[in-house]
């Protein structure tokens, strides 16, 4: 009986802790409805998801690389490289505006060759993502700032201004109407398909196998060197579609955004159970973790806390979540030390 009651509080805790994520999502939002009255409406949760789109996707990004066992911090300067020198292109007829289609296609190309920059330092030469990351992060910032422009722009290309605008839903809501921007359809079929990469395909299993133990993936047949390239690459390209999802939901472009919110999404990732240690990790306890962020940002707004303890408000709760991460593997490690004792030579 007891075994069986543990095996369901397990399954409703989840593998990566995503249930016990959800219950504290769940008390927060009990907790805010008490406490402001203006909290449980249509306008602060579709503000709430509005301000979780492009973090959503960043954090896809950073999830894949920790798992692989790294960690990415030059991706808000990737996201906005690619953003901003492809509405420079488009803006000074360099390139032709092809809409939507062929700016994604611009800035996800941009994306995907910063990325493969940071997988070739990393693959070829070993070195640790971080400290990569950190070096790429300023080189990228330096050149954007120095050879692609420093100035704002306001004016966006037709196809991205076209779709700045556009609502999934719209409801009334405190004598006004609120609407949900059309966007998080993308976001929720890119949730969807990274998903099933990890999950369903062996390139998934070999983020995980790297992760979890780079010598034995090697040893039953991954190419680490090519992993840890695709990852890199895929990383690139996720944060270039952040960074054009951001422009469009600004209607501006500024090579200044997102530089600094490594982390929120960083905390997003980690909080929702993936282990800094690599080899675990899930979709929906990313966007789990994004939306407690998020929620824990504008609960501290509607209280009239100031905006400057958002920081602190979230690094506490990365150094929680690291805090428990280290603290369950000693407990594992204990265990399986305890259980070779047990065991009879």
């Amino acid at each position: 009986m007891s075994s069986l009651r543990s095996f369901r509080l397990t399954s409703l805790r989840g593998a990566n802790n995503e249930g016990a994520l959800a219950l504290i999502l769940l008390l927060i939002v009990v907790v805010m409805s008490i406490v402001s009255s203006d909290f449980l409406s249509a306008g602060t949760i579709f503000s709430i998801l509005r301000s979780s789109i492009v973090p959503t996707v960043l954090a896809l990004g950073v999830l894949i690389v920790i798992i692989s066992g790294g960690i990415d911090v030059s991706f808000p300067a990737i996201a906005i490289f690619a953003a901003y020198t492809t509405v420079v292109l488009v803006e000074n007829g360099s390139v032709p505006d092809l809409g939507v289609v062929g700016i994604l296609v611009i800035s996800l190309g941009i994306g995907a060759l910063l990325g493969l920059v940071n997988g070739g330092l990393i693959s070829r030469f070993r070195l640790p993502t971080l400290i990569v990351t950190l070096g790429t992060q300023g080189i990228f910032k330096g050149v954007l700032l120095a050879y692609v422009g420093s100035r704002y722009i306001a004016d966006l290309p037709s196809g991205m201004s076209s779709f700045s605008t556009m609502s999934l839903l719209k409801v009334p809501s405190g004598g006004e109407t609120v609407s949900l921007h059309a966007l998080v359809v993308p976001v929720i079929v890119l949730c969807i398909a990274v998903n099933a990469m990890l999950r369903n395909t062996m390139f998934g299993r070999g983020i995980f196998a790297i992760g979890d133990d780079i010598e034995a993936a090697r040893r039953v047949g991954f190419s680490v060197v090519n992993v840890q390239l695709a990852v890199c690459v895929l990383a690139g390209v996720l944060a270039a579609f952040g960074g054009v999802l951001h422009v469009t939901l600004t209607r501006s472009a500024n090579p200044q955004d997102l530089l600094g919110t490594e982390l929120d999404v960083i905390a997003a990732v980690v909080l929702g159970g993936a282990s800094i240690f690599g080899g675990r990790g899930s979709v929906l306890g990313t966007v789990l973790g994004v939306l407690l962020v998020q929620l824990i940002n504008n609960s501290l707004i509607l209280v009239g806390i100031p905006s400057t303890w958002q920081r602190t408000a979230v690094g506490l709760l990365l150094v929680i979540g690291v805090g428990v991460q280290a603290i369950n593997a000693r407990r594992a490690s204990r265990r399986v030390f305890v259980h070779k004792e047990a065991v009879p030579t």
